[in-house]
């Protein structure tokens, strides 16, 4: 899930590219379990709005155009202003623009198919999918013990996806593998535009180049609506732009390493939505699948950041070596 999805935040700076003034851990934990209520809400709103008739097209483009302005404003208020929006990486654009309105896409159809928790918990195989691709398609290095954390990460999501079995709907939980399958491919896209372009200008580019496309679909399959579902349009585009807004805070407030573990206080909210609004408790396949999940992602990205940390290390002794050496 995320921004987009639980985030499925792709858009977030890599360990090794710090930010400045990370020196605030509480303030950047308490931003972040914010931003995962809230995106957990909008999901609900999603839910709601989808057991209303509304089209998983109608739900993404009222999250857009809601971001659209929210986006606008950190641009100018960035210190590069609007000249930072120049690029020279459109084709790079509109294929991270493609994968990620396809990704968002299946992580909303999953939450309007399967109950909160279980498509939050299948969310959560974005960074086992993401490292894979990692080794598989950009070539980069993985150790025995990512490999055995995305071994272990796929064991959990058996448990909960439990093929041939009837706790999870077999179509529900294909869409929400798939949506996290596609996240983790924009995650690649993300990190090579991250070479050149900063996360607020991936993100304008991601709407502007997403909104026409979506303003054709609810042409198409969209409707009128009672009120009650308006509020729950709304609920999608507010919660949404709260939760994007929390998610760059948090990562200016303290360091990704310190923050992401928080992600994982989405199933938390979802559970608790789920059961209040939903009536959907948790199966004994999410209690035991959701830690396993969980505990594989953790080790991923403990790993990534100690593997950040030594590139990092090598880098000052090679530009500041030691007198004498």
């Amino acid at each position: 899930m995320t921004t987009d999805v639980l985030d499925k935040d792709p858009d977030k700076p890599r360990p090794e590219q710090p930010v400045l003034g990370q020196n605030r851990p509480i303030a950047g934990i308490l931003t972040r379990l914010t931003a995962m209520m809230s995106l957990a809400v909008m999901f609900a709103f999603v839910k709601l709005a989808g057991q209303n008739g509304v089209h998983v097209t109608e739900s993404l483009f009222y999250r857009q155009l809601t971001a659209m302005p929210l986006i606008c404003f950190l641009i100018w208020r960035s210190r590069a202003g609007w000249p930072a929006i120049k690029s020279n990486q459109h084709t790079l654009h509109i294929l991270r623009s493609t994968l990620g309105i396809f990704a968002m896409g299946l992580n909303f159809w999953a939450m309007t198919l399967l109950p909160l928790a279980d498509a939050t918990t299948i969310s959560f195989t974005v960074p086992i999918f993401a490292t894979l691709f990692a080794a598989l398609v950009l070539r980069e290095h993985v150790g025995i013990r990512r490999w055995s954390a995305i071994l272990i990460g796929f064991v959990g999501v058996l448990v909960v996806v439990q093929p041939g079995g009837n706790l999870i709907p077999a179509f529900g939980a294909t869409v929400a593998l798939g949506g996290a399958l596609v996240t983790a491919a924009v995650t690649l896209v993300i990190r090579i535009l991250g070479r050149t372009e900063t996360s607020a200008v991936t993100i304008f580019w991601f709407s502007v180049y997403t909104l026409p496309a979506l303003a054709v679909c609810v042409y198409i399959y969209g409707g009128g609506h009672e009120w009650r579902t308006w509020g729950y349009l709304l609920g999608i585009g507010i919660f949404g732009a709260i939760g994007q807004l929390t998610i760059t805070q948090s990562l200016r407030l303290a360091p990704v390493s310190t923050v992401m573990p928080m992600d994982y206080s989405a199933l938390v909210w979802a559970s608790i939505i789920g059961i209040v609004v939903f009536n959907q408790w948790p199966g004994l396949s999410i209690l035991i699948g959701a830690p396993i999940i969980i505990a594989s992602g953790l080790f991923i990205a403990w790993r990534e950041h100690v593997h950040a940390s030594r590139q990092e290390r090598s880098k000052i002794a090679r530009e500041h070596p030691k007198p004498g050496v």
